[in-house]
C-alpha cells in the first residue's frame, strides 16, 4: 500500500509540481489544500502519512496549521516547503514540530529524500542542520 500525502501550498503550480514528483515515486496524493485552514480540515478527514506544508499562505499560515495538526495528532509528519529567505519561518515551523524542510526552488530528488526521511524518522524532528540565512554583498 503506497504512503499517502497531503500537499499544502497556495500556489497551484507548486501543488501540481509536488503532485507529479510524489505520484511518479508511487506515493498516493490524497488531497491538496491552498491554505492552512483547509489543510487542517483535510488532515483530520484524510489522516495522510505525511504533509508537505508551505509556510506563507492566506487564511492560516503553515506554522499555525502545523501547530493545529500536531495538536490533533502528535505523530503527524509535516515537511515544510518554503522559499529561500524565509529561514526564520522554517525554523519556527520546525520548533512547533515539523519533521523536516525543503527550500524552494527544489528538485524532485530533494523532495523525495526529505519525505522519505520524515517517514522513516520517528524520533527526531529535523535530521539535518538548520538553514542558514544568506548574507548578500
Amino acid at each position: 500500500m503506497p504512503k499517502t500525502v497531503l500537499i499544502v501550498d497556495d500556489v497551484a503550480f507548486v501543488r501540481k509540481t509536488l503532485n507529479t514528483i510524489l505520484t511518479d515515486a508511487h506515493y498516493q496524493v490524497v488531497g491538496e489544500a491552498s491554505d492552512g485552514a483547509e489543510a487542517v480540515n483535510l488532515y483530520m478527514k484524510l489522516r495522510p502519512d505525511v504533509v508537505t506544508m508551505d509556510v506563507v499562505m492566506p487564511q492560516m499560515s503553515g506554522i499555525d496549521a502545523t501547530r493545529k495538526i500536531l495538536k490533533y495528532d502528535k505523530d503527524a509528519k509535516v515537511v515544510i516547503i518554503s522559499a529561500m529567505g524565509q529561514e526564520n519561518l522554517v525554523m519556527e515551523a520546525v520548533n512547533v514540530g515539523a519533521k523536516d524542510y525543503v527550500l524552494k526552488p527544489f528538485s524532485g530528488a530533494e523532495v523525495l529524500k526529505t519525505v522519505e526521511r520524515a517517514l522513516a524518522d520517528d524520533s527526531a524532528k529535523v535530521s539535518r542542520p538548520a538553514p542558514r540565512e544568506q548574507k548578500l554583498g
